[in-house]
């Protein structure tokens, strides 16, 4: 066993206060080469995809839509979802949700469509 791994743990409740602004993930942990998000969310997103990696939804607090082309599913307090890679998707959420986001390091929170809802990379709380 690694000496150097932290034995505390992760609160998440105190970690999304710290979070000042909607739709900026920021990680607070790792497991091999993914990382745990939390983001803050209300409102309309953009249509994107991840073509390289598949995107894991699990909603804390709130009711999250996500909208694809051909429908949407609906995801609750203590639910997930996972979006296959390549699948155009869009978060929806009517009234602020707090979630969590399960992906490999390096993804961008918009895929390759880029814009000014993309959030800088690799911010830690």
């Amino acid at each position: 066993m690694s000496s150097d791994f932290s034995r505390a743990s992760v609160n998440l409740a105190e970690k999304l206060q710290r979070i000042p602004d909607l739709w900026q993930p920021r990680v607070v942990a790792e497991m091999n080469d993914c990382q745990f998000k939390l983001v803050r969310i209300q409102g309309d997103f953009i249509w994107h995809d991840h073509p390289e990696t598949d995107e894991t939804f699990i909603v804390l607090e709130g009711d999250l839509r996500i909208d694809f082309r051909d429908g949407s599913v609906h995801i609750g307090p203590g639910e997930m979802f996972v979006v296959p890679k390549g699948v155009e998707h869009k978060p929806f959420a009517e009234k602020e949700v707090k979630m969590m986001l399960v992906e490999p390091r390096g993804v961008l929170n918009t895929g390759h469509e880029g814009g000014e809802r993309t959030a800088q990379n690799d911010l830690w709380i």
